[in-house]
């Protein structure tokens, strides 16, 4: 058995690749548009891990998605956690859960997907402005 990807269902395709691909740094695979069943599949993955996949399903109908708590969320090792959260928050972001401690925040994409970064390796010494920085809204 071999883990392939996770989906999650978005409103507006190039909405969500400003979130996934330019601010949260994953590259695209694959776009695959299926007139026929009137969807679009996006795959991202991080550079260099193509082994766990994101799959952004588009359905080209309008609908209304609404997220349970039975899904928590996505995670993700970056290199530097206040870079990551910087060009982030460069991109519009709102970082709900400051990496106050150096280690972890969350975000949440635009259909409302929580999104978990983790520092890779040790944690980083606390610094301004995520030390003090509130945590805003849920995750």
């Amino acid at each position: 058995m071999k883990y392939l990807h996770t989906m999650v269902r978005v409103t507006d395709p190039e909405v969500s690749l400003r979130f996934y691909r330019d601010a949260l740094g994953l590259e695209v695979l694959s776009r695959k548009d299926v007139p026929q069943g009137r969807f679009t599949l996006i795959f991202l993955a991080a550079p260099g891990d193509h082994s766990a996949q994101i799959e952004l399903t588009h359905n080209w109908d309008p609908e209304v998605y609404q997220g349970g708590r039975n899904f928590g969320h996505l995670a993700y090792a970056v290199q530097d956690i206040y870079a990551s959260c910087q060009r982030l928050r460069d991109h519009g972001v709102t970082i709900l859960r400051p990496p106050r401690d150096g280690r972890m925040a969350f975000v949440r994409s635009p259909d409302g997907i929580s999104i978990e970064l983790l520092q890779h390796g040790q944690a980083l010494a606390p610094a301004e402005p995520w030390a003090s920085m509130p945590n805003t809204g849920t995750w």
